[in-house]
């Protein structure tokens, strides 16, 4: 993932800055506890296809 798209990606719901986990392919938003699938080096910022995240894997990323 670039590190230039990542500084201006945001959460399409609340704003908030994303965090990338590269083992996963996902863009985290911790305050939704959505993760956000990156495919074919593309982030899909769709609420739809976000999955969302246990309490457990929110507290992992902090």
């Amino acid at each position: 993932m670039d590190k230039k798209l990542l500084d201006i990606l945001a959460c399409p719901i609340c704003k908030s800055s994303l965090v990338y986990d590269k083992a996963r392919q996902e863009l985290i938003c911790k305050p939704d506890r959505l993760a956000f699938p990156i495919r074919d080096d593309i982030p899909v910022m769709l609420e739809d296809e976000a999955r969302t995240l246990s309490f457990e894997e929110v507290e992992a990323y902090r």
